[in-house]
């Protein structure tokens, strides 16, 4: 899949979240990023948990209620508490996950932890091209070619589109995405929203600007429900990821003001059967 450069001078999306949650694999440029984002959007903290609370809670569910097996999780961001191999696996410890992403800090780190588990992998990749992804060897091992069982498989993209240039079409990354699953298979999708159109466009230009172009934008409501067609979205519907099935009243109460994820859990439709 080729090699990937890291440049520290420049932030990272995936470094300056991990700052947010408290990381410790985070540099000088990211957490100046930071600081800078907070004067334009000073809740973006909570942002940040609401968002790795709301992973813990749909992988839960994706494991203990939907059967799952097989994780695929894009842009899968630096190892922190509780990522998506750990919570599946505490649910099933056969659970397969395959973390894709394309920053070498990630890669590192990644490798660093996963090496002792067999059913768990990190790859370099880059979910703009979902061929290459699905074409990895560790893809088809764990997730692709799994004929282990025939419980159903999820992908996720879990505060990632919004890095997807428009001319990129992050729809059209999902669409290629589940062309490569089954009829049952789900797909876990939440991305940064804000109704404000100055927000958004500050935003924005800070992040494009701050990573050099690595970067889409901060979209509106619509623009994400448009990511979903063709997908049966499950209950509670696409929501404040906040409100998805909330496993703590303390949490729910934790908002971000400015901005939020705004996104849900949805399922390849089955197709219905004729009855003769």
């Amino acid at each position: 899949m080729g090699q990937y450069r890291v440049d520290l001078s420049v932030p990272s999306p995936a470094r300056m979240y991990d700052w947010f949650l408290d990381g410790a694999f985070n540099y000088e440029a990211d957490r100046a990023a930071c600081e800078e984002l907070l004067k334009r959007a000073p809740t973006t903290r909570a942002l940040a948990r609401n968002n790795r609370w709301f992973l813990e809670r749909v992988v839960h569910a994706l494991a203990d209620e939907y059967g799952v097996r097989s994780f695929l999780d894009f842009g899968s961001g630096l190892p922190t508490q509780n990522n998506v191999h750990q919570v599946a696996q505490a649910v099933t410890p056969d659970a397969r996950v395959v973390y894709v992403d394309n920053d070498p800090v990630v890669l590192g780190h990644g490798r660093s932890l996963l090496d002792a588990n067999a059913n768990t992998a990190i790859v370099a990749g880059d979910m703009r091209n979902p061929g290459s992804v699905f074409a990895a060897p560790e893809v088809k091992r764990l997730f692709t070619n799994d004929q282990s069982t025939s419980a159903p498989r999820a992908a996720l993209f879990i505060s990632v589109l919004h890095c997807v240039k428009d001319v990129e079409d992050p729809a059209g990354i999902v669409r290629q995405v589940t062309s490569r699953l089954s009829p049952g298979d789900y797909v876990a999708i939440c991305h940064l929203v804000s109704d404000n159109r100055d927000l958004r466009d500050s935003v924005t230009d800070l992040m494009q600007q701050e990573t050099r172009g690595n970067w889409g934008r901060v979209r509106e409501r619509h623009e994400v429900e448009a990511i979903f067609e063709g997908l049966k979205v499950l209950g509670p519907g696409l929501v404040d990821v906040t409100d998805w099935r909330p496993d703590s009243e303390l949490r729910k109460h934790l908002r971000s003001v400015e901005w939020l994820e705004y996104g849900g859990l949805a399922q390849i439709p089955v197709p219905e059967t004729v009855s003769h």
